[in-house]
């Protein structure tokens, strides 16, 4: 198994990142704008829509201020059965996300793209808490064809 992991550090609180992460609206103003569902609740399942598909994620963990885990219920075949985790801590003024999208069964090309693609929504995310505006879907970079 392999993971995509990053690290980012966003002038905020924990509170503020765990709010943008387990908020439809927090969620919209990041990722995609497409986003329904039910992501502040343990068993929650959000649905994240984009032009060529879409994923959604079933809630597994959720610690305020501290941790969000999600898993892959539905999506590419590549991502079933994967789960994204998000570790939160405070430094000083920085809340420190690592974040881990795990489980992935292989490393193929599509891992590559989407390993891009999660640092550039990282960065909307970063941009909407520290700015106000984030570059959700379908207003976020396009680096290829898959989006």
């Amino acid at each position: 198994m392999v993971d995509i992991l990053h690290r980012v550090g966003v002038k905020a609180s924990v509170d503020e990142v765990y709010t943008a992460l387990t908020t439809i609206d927090g969620l919209a103003g990041w990722w995609t704008t497409n986003t329904v569902g039910e992501g502040s609740e343990v068993g929650g399942v959000v649905q994240f829509t984009f032009g060529p598909g879409g994923f959604d994620m079933k809630v597994l963990e959720l610690v305020p201020g501290k941790r969000v885990l999600w898993e892959v219920v539905e999506g590419p075949e590549e991502w079933v059965g994967t789960q994204v985790e998000w570790e939160l801590g405070q430094v000083d003024e920085w809340a420190i996300i690592l974040f881990k999208h795990e489980g992935w069964k292989e490393p193929v090309e599509f891992m590559n793209h989407c390993s891009t693609k999660w640092a550039i929504f990282l960065m909307s995310l970063k941009s909407m808490i520290e700015t106000g505006k984030g570059s959700p879907d379908p207003d976020d970079v396009s680096i290829s064809n898959w989006h």
